[in-house]
């Protein structure tokens, strides 16, 4: 498969993906960066490391914008916090090059993402952006006794 097909691909993908869909392929991709990065530290690759790195912030700062705060209640202010969290703990790896704050990102975005998954796909024709219409109903999360609304708001822009 060509370069230009494959992005094509995945232009189609993400434009045809519900905001739940969406918010997975964020976390996939964000964890990838991380394990790319942890190979490139390994292997004394500092611009490799460097570049993963920056690749999972920019993502994580993604996440962070696509929080629906009014709604999300305490759930979105709890994932904001996990969002600055590992931001800080990514840009830790990078300056001083270690391991271990690489390594917890990598499992917290595993967690989130597993969580992610028992939530139900919403179809393509639910999301707003692709009908004009309301938004899709999103999970409801219990904490503390207390039922709240996530719904994710997510934005890609796609490169030309």
């Amino acid at each position: 498969m060509s370069l230009a097909a494959y992005q094509n691909s995945q232009d189609l993908s993400v434009l045809s993906a519900s905001p739940v869909q969406l918010v997975r392929m964020l976390y996939t991709g964000a964890i990838t960066a991380v394990q790319t990065a942890r190979e490139n530290l390994q292997n004394g690759d500092i611009r490799g490391r460097s570049k993963q790195i920056t690749k999972a912030c920019s993502i994580i700062e993604e996440l962070t914008l696509s929080l629906d705060k009014e709604r999300g209640g305490n759930v979105a202010k709890d994932l904001n916090e996990l969002y600055v969290y590992m931001h800080q703990r990514l840009i830790q790896a990078n300056i001083e090059q270690e391991m271990a704050p690489l390594v917890e990102v990598q499992k917290l975005l595993e967690t989130l993402l597993e969580a992610w998954r028992q939530v139900p796909d919403e179809t393509p024709a639910g999301n707003p952006a692709a009908t004009g219409g309301s938004r899709p109903s999103g999970a409801t999360f219990s904490f503390g006794g207390s039922d709240e609304v996530l719904e994710p708001r997510v934005s890609l822009q796609l490169s030309a």
